[in-house]
């Protein structure tokens, strides 16, 4: 009997695309359970991810409890009693106290002015180059009178820049521009001030202070540019070519009574850990007040809490068996809860208050954590050294659980070692993988061949039959 054909052959014989990838299905098995177990080792490492970056949580939660000079325990709070006048912030070098200010004066820079002009780009002078040097430094005694000084002497703070003017920026609008790159310390701008002449050079030193006053003295050129800006505050008035709108002066103030004279409205150096802000002269005094920051401390307790029953609820959802999860029935998780368990219920050494429920802190039975914050109120409260010492000691809660988190989360720790070992697993799958393509583009090749052969036999044999069922029809 003739053997059919089918898709996939030419002329009669069997099929052989359909036969190839039916064997090669049986072939590949082992590549698809190779594919499986890489699917789970990659679930795994998702896994572990997760759950240590919710351990690094937990780990800066303990860190914000514990001893570093950024913990919340060392937290102060600075509070003026009015905050129109200065703003405060406190470290934690600070002293619980309280203090009075009265300010006198705020820090300022000194403002000058030119004359004015027509035309903010058309040519000053007739270009010659001019060399202008700007020198900051301070100006002391004297009068002042319309903007200008009479019997003042200049000491210059010995930092000085030059520029030149010339042809190619004679104009006030070049000439500012030239100041503000000069980096001189002083920015320059042009004021309209609607006038006939109305463009008016503006000079404002960059910092504020006495320290911080301008000089500007001119050579060269063809004297225009000296009429502009030449300002020499010790010289007599006729010399002083820009008007001053504003002197540069200090912050004038005092603390509990003593004067303090500093030349920035932000001082960091008169109440030991305290930076202020001043903003307004006083009429009367205002009250600073230094005192720990117990609401920081609480806000720290309850993140804490929170990263704690985050992590813990994790790893057990995570551990459970027939939870489906890639870790389930995971040794190290099981192990890291009974760690933090540990932990949490191994009593502090010395200090008045040893354990986590001192401050209200207990255990539900889930396993996780809950704030009685009404307790930790009054343990702050009336004992705050030990509830600092309860857990930024050296045996303290959040010293081990930070010393515990590092632990693991080091570069040879236990989530390293996890991952190491089940990306090494996924790199020898990769290996076999590549050795097993090998040998299945090998089989293929073969099935192909032999089934080709197959065919062509079958469809000699087919030939045959027909030529014999010819010849003995004839008979």
């Amino acid at each position: 009997m003739a053997t059919t054909a089918t898709s996939g052959t030419s002329g009669m014989g069997v099929d052989v695309n359909a036969i190839v990838t039916g064997l090669m299905s049986i072939e590949r098995r082992p590549i698809t359970r190779l594919d499986s177990k890489e699917a789970s080792y990659q679930a795994k490492l998702t896994a572990l991810g997760t759950l240590k970056s919710k351990m690094a949580t937990l780990q800066t939660a303990a860190k914000s409890l514990g001893s570093s000079s950024s913990s919340s325990l060392v937290a102060f709070k600075a509070t003026p009693s009015d905050a129109t006048v200065f703003s405060a912030s406190a470290s934690s070098s600070a002293v619980a106290g309280t203090y009075s200010l009265n300010v006198t004066s705020l820090a300022q820079s000194q403002k000058l002015v030119a004359v004015g002009q027509a035309s903010s780009t058309a040519a000053i002078s007739d270009g010659t180059a001019t060399t202008v040097t700007i020198d900051i430094g301070t100006i002391s005694g004297g009068t002042l009178n319309a903007g200008k000084y009479t019997g003042a002497s200049f000491t210059s703070g010995g930092t000085s820049k030059t520029l030149t003017i010339d042809s190619t920026n004679n104009t006030l609008a070049g000439i500012r521009d030239a100041i503000n790159a000069a980096g001189a310390g002083v920015t320059a701008t042009i004021v309209n001030d609607g006038s006939g002449t109305p463009y008016r050079l503006a000079l404002s030193s960059d910092n504020t202070g006495i320290s911080n006053s301008i000089k500007i003295t001119t050579s060269g050129g063809d004297g225009t540019i000296n009429t502009l800006l030449g300002y020499d505050p010790a010289g007599l008035p006729a010399a002083q070519n820009l008007s001053q709108t504003a002197a540069a002066q200090n912050a004038e103030f005092d603390v509990n009574g003593i004067a303090i004279s500093k030349n920035s409205n932000t001082v960091t150096d008169a109440i030991q850990g305290v930076s202020l802000t001043l903003s307004k002269v006083t009429t009367s005094a205002v009250t600073l007040t230094v005192a720990r920051d117990t609401a920081a401390v609480t806000t720290a307790v309850n993140t804490f809490v929170t990263a704690y029953n985050d992590l813990y609820t994790s790893m057990k959802n995570s551990a459970a068996y027939k939870s489906g999860s890639a870790l389930a029935g995971d040794p190290t998780l099981r192990s890291f809860q009974m760690e933090m368990r540990n932990i949490a219920s191994t009593a502090v050494a010395g200090g008045n208050l040893t354990q986590l429920f001192d401050v209200g802190l207990t255990f539900k039975t889930d396993g996780t954590m809950q704030l009685d914050s009404s307790k930790l109120d009054s343990a702050i409260a009336t004992s705050f050294s030990d509830v600092a010492s309860l857990f930024n000691s050296t045996t303290g809660f959040a010293t081990r659980f930070d010393a515990w988190s590092t632990a693991a989360l080091a570069t040879d720790g236990t989530f390293a070692n996890r991952t190491s070992s089940l990306n090494q697993s996924i790199k020898e799958i990769g290996t076999q993988r590549t050795a097993l393509e090998a040998r299945m583009s090998s089989l293929e090749t073969l099935y192909r061949r032999q089934y080709t052969s197959l065919n062509v036999a079958l469809t000699q044999m087919n030939q045959t039959s027909t030529y014999l069922s010819q010849q003995l029809s004839r008979l």
